[in-house]
């Protein structure tokens, strides 16, 4: 495994939308533990094929309950809201409250390309859609409706 540079906001990689992942192979598998260990690297709860300049709809997720990897990942069924503050690893020091779904149901593929499904609440819901947003060229910075000032 590899660790990856993060790209940040200035990076146009982060405006694309990715494109659908088709082949579930040795280099995808690569390219998840990679992932992975750039995401506990980071010390982050999600990372996403953009932020490190690979436009493939993917991403990882793990907000403590152990690591969940997306590929193709679709948001549906959104309900409720949350209204919470957000941060992003392609931001440094920029936080700020975003209004999210409180849950929704979350249908990928994993590694091997068979497809699930998962209902997520709370803050694993807001990672999924955090995360979702990414591979279609969005920023949560773009969502924010009041920034806050950094933690020293």
């Amino acid at each position: 495994m590899a660790l990856r540079n993060i790209v940040t906001k200035e990076n146009e990689v982060l405006y694309k939308k990715c494109r659908t992942v088709e082949k579930f192979d040795e280099r995808l598998w690569t390219l998840l533990d990679d992932m992975k260990d750039t995401l506990y690297k980071a010390q982050g709860y999600g990372l996403a094929a953009p932020q490190i300049g690979i436009l493939r709809r993917i991403a990882v997720i793990d907000v403590g309950e152990g690591l969940i990897e997306l590929i193709n990942p679709e948001i549906l069924d959104p309900e409720g809201e949350q209204r919470d503050v957000e941060g992003c690893l392609s931001c440094p020091n920029i936080w700020g409250y975003v209004k999210r779904p409180y849950s929704c149901t979350l249908r990928a593929q994993d590694r091997n390309g068979n497809y699930y499904e998962k209902r997520l609440e709370g803050i694993f819901c807001r990672c999924a859609c955090h995360e979702t947003d990414h591979l279609d060229g969005k920023l949560f910075i773009d969502l924010v409706d009041e920034f806050v000032e950094p933690e020293e």
